[in-house]
């Protein structure tokens, strides 16, 4: 059994894009269902071509083997799930969910065309609609900032892991150097929605960028993150580091 705790949300009430909480889950969803077909466009720019080379690496450093079933919350266009989907093999099977059906969408076309098995769900990562301990790996790529409650989701990944299932988070993080924020707040704040803007002709998706980088920005603590995953009752909770920005958290079941 573990602990109960009051919500914890990733970041407090943006009220330049909704009133209060409870407009937030509409808020997002419109916003990434009128975005997904920019946003593969998006991540190529924010990551300058080197988004999966970096999510495939940190997969198999979490401990994805063939064979395995696997979660991708928060799954976006598919780009993990494509990815855990060709690691896993013919033996394993991917399941990804996420609350956009624009972002499903796109899931559902990329996994026409995958080396393995993906089933797409529509569904919150604060309430799985799976059985308990269905899964070997659970993974969530930069959604982490559009949850409504941290601790209401880190327990739903502890239910549904196996006993001694992996879990892997991959977030931006707000640098800690003042160089290195203002450095990632003009390049995602500013440049890219610039360039959305003008390349893409998609205010929508102009706006998900601003919107993206406020997230970061107001986004709780890291330390508060790895508490909650303790605190869900998982297990060698750690957080890897890399350029100042780019934070994988793992833990175990």
């Amino acid at each position: 059994m573990t602990e109960q705790h009051g919500p914890l949300p990733p970041h407090q009430v943006l009220t330049e894009y909704y009133a209060e909480a409870a407009q937030r889950r509409t808020y997002i969803d419109q916003l990434f269902d009128r975005s997904a077909r920019h946003y593969d466009w998006i991540n190529g720019l924010m990551s300058f071509g080197s988004g999966r080379r970096y999510r495939r690496l940190a997969l198999l450093r979490a401990g994805l083997k063939p064979g395995m079933q696997v979660l991708d919350v928060g799954c976006g266009t598919g780009v993990i799930a494509a990815l855990a989907a060709d690691i896993v093999g013919a033996q394993g099977q991917v399941s990804a969910l996420d609350p956009s059906a624009g972002m499903l969408a796109e899931t559902a076309q990329r996994a026409s065309t995958a080396a393995g098995s993906i089933n797409v769900v529509q569904g919150l990562g604060e309430s799985l609609p799976f059985a308990d301990a269905r899964f070997d790996f659970v993974v969530m790529g930069y959604a982490l900032r559009h949850v409504a409650d941290l601790h209401q989701a880190f327990t739903e990944y502890r239910r549904v892991l196996k006993p001694g299932g992996r879990l892997l988070l991959l977030e931006i993080s707000r640098p800690e150097s003042r160089l290195g924020y203002v450095v990632l707040k003009g390049y995602l704040k500013h440049v890219i929605p610039t360039l959305t803007r003008l390349l893409r002709r998609s205010p929508e998706a102009q706006t998900l960028m601003v919107y993206y980088w406020a997230t970061i920005e107001h986004c709780v603590e890291p330390a508060a993150i790895l508490a909650a995953l303790h605190e869900a009752g998982l297990e060698q909770v750690a957080r890897r580091v890399e350029l100042g920005v780019f934070s994988d958290y793992t833990a175990q079941a």
